[in-house]
Formats: C-alpha cells, sequence, structure tokens
C-alpha cells in the first residue's frame, strides 16, 4: 500500500476525473491519498471530497500565494473546518519568494499567524517553501514553542545541509515527488534524511514524473517515484513502499 502524502484532486484539472483518478490510483496500489488546500475554497473542497471518500483526507490553510487573501473570516472558517474528522493537518502554509503572488512581507506576517493557529487546533504543518528559505528558518526559529505537533516540508526543495538542519532542530519529515525522476542531486539530499522521515507525494496536478512529464500528475504515478527513492537510497521499491507509508500514517496520526 502507498501513500500520496500531498495532492490537488479538487485542482480544475483534475476534478472532473474524480472517480476515475481514485480508481487508478487504487489499482496501482496508492490506498490513500492526502488533498492539500491552497485558500479558504480550496480548504473547503478540501473536506468535502474527503468526506465523498474513505481513502481521502484533508488539510486545511492558506498558501503564500493567497496569503493576500487571509483575513479575520478566514481564520474564524478554517477553525470551523479544524472540527471535521477528515482534516488531518493544517496547510500548504510557508513562503513563496518565485512568484511573489503575495508580497512578502504579507507572507511572512500570515505565515507567522498560521503556525500559531494550527499549534492551537493541535494539527500538525505542512510547509510550502520556494527561494525563502532564510526568513523561512527565521520564523520557525521564533515560533518553535508552536511546532510540537510535526512539521512536513513538503515537495522538498532545500539543500542537503538544510536538510540536516531541520532533522537535528526539529520535528521534521520530508516529502518527495517526481521531481525526484528529473531533478539533480537529490542523492545527497536523501542521505541527510532518515528513513523514518521520508514520505511519497504527487502535489498532482504538478511535478509529473518521467516518463509522463507534460502531463498532468495523478496519485496513480507514486509508484514511479517510490522507484527512484529507492534507487537512490539503495533499498527495494518494496521497503520504500513500507517506509514511507509507515511515516505518512505516524505524521498524520491515522490508523487504517
Amino acid at each position: 500500500m502507498y501513500v500520496d502524502a500531498h495532492a490537488h484532486l479538487d485542482d480544475p484539472i483534475l476534478a472532473p476525473r474524480e472517480a476515475e483518478i481514485l480508481a487508478a490510483a487504487k489499482e496501482a496500489g496508492v490506498s490513500l491519498i492526502v488533498n492539500a488546500a491552497s485558500d479558504l475554497p480550496s480548504s473547503e473542497a478540501a473536506v468535502a471530497l474527503a468526506n465523498r471518500h474513505d481513502n481521502v483526507y484533508a488539510t486545511i490553510g492558506v498558501h503564500p500565494h493567497e496569503a493576500k487573501t487571509y483575513s479575520d473570516d478566514v481564520e474564524v472558517r478554517l477553525i470551523e473546518l479544524s472540527y471535521e474528522k477528515k482534516v488531518v493537518a493544517f496547510g500548504e502554509i510557508g513562503l513563496d519568494y518565485h512568484y511573489d503572488l503575495s508580497p512578502r512581507d504579507v507572507q511572512r506576517e500570515i505565515l507567522d499567524r498560521e503556525i500559531k493557529l494550527a499549534a492551537l487546533l493541535e494539527l500538525p504543518v505542512v510547509f510550502h517553501v520556494r527561494e525563502a528559505y532564510e526568513d523561512f528558518n527565521e520564523i520557525l526559529e521564533r515560533n518553535k514553542e508552536y511546532l510540537s505537533h510535526g512539521i512536513l516540508l513538503h515537495c522538498y526543495s532545500g539543500s542537503a545541509e538544510l536538510a540536516r538542519y531541520y532533522v537535528k532542530n526539529y520535528d521534521a519529515y520530508f516529502s518527495f515527488g517526481g521531481a525526484l525522476t528529473f531533478a539533480k542531486h537529490k542523492d545527497l539530499v536523501l542521505a541527510e534524511i532518515p528513513e523514518s522521515r521520508l514520505l511519497l507525494e504527487t502535489d498532482c496536478p504538478y511535478m509529473t514524473p518521467v516518463p509522463h512529464r507534460g502531463t498532468p500528475n495523478e496519485p496513480k504515478y507514486i509508484p514511479l517515484v517510490a522507484e527512484k527513492m529507492a534507487e537512490l537510497k539503495g533499498l527495494s521499491r518494496d521497503e520504500i513502499e513500507k517506509i514511507t507509508t509507515e511515516n505518512a500514517l505516524r505524521f498524520y496520526r491515522l490508523k487504517i
């Protein structure tokens, strides 16, 4: 059994094919999917989708791209959604300085606020970080007391040195997707991460693995990511399947 630890099944590219995509995932051995949110509407959609399917769970939160949409009213609704049984984490939240779709100062302010909210709700946190690690680390450091429920660095793009820092200083997990099949130096990064901290994800419909690049990503491609992770870690695919599934269930506090 595989777990897709981070997907976007409610994305307009995939949503019309919901039943087909979930059936294909099951056929590929992907038995559990965590659908991640990026703003209030997608938080609502993620919860609704999870409630339609026994094997789908949801996160809630506001992505750095959408930080400018955060408000007191949004926060109240996120708190309400957190009481839904299928909500397993707060995220994806963080900083993204590549596109700057929200002003950087707003991103930092909202990240600080969302970390504290996640702690209040006693939820683990799923982080998105792109080209912003220096500011991100500063925010983590000053909020360390609020990060006791575990953190997941989704689609981890940082260095091996940074991975070592997160492992040493935080209850950190790392998820990897299709980029493993085409990005360079991932073996060096994986070498710094204990096996007990590794998860698989698709981030679908994005980051499609080789040999399917150029088409929408789907949970059914998780075995391709597992195969590449096994190669880079010097393990069998079956071992990676077992390890990453156990880790995902532990991080998201799921029992099946």
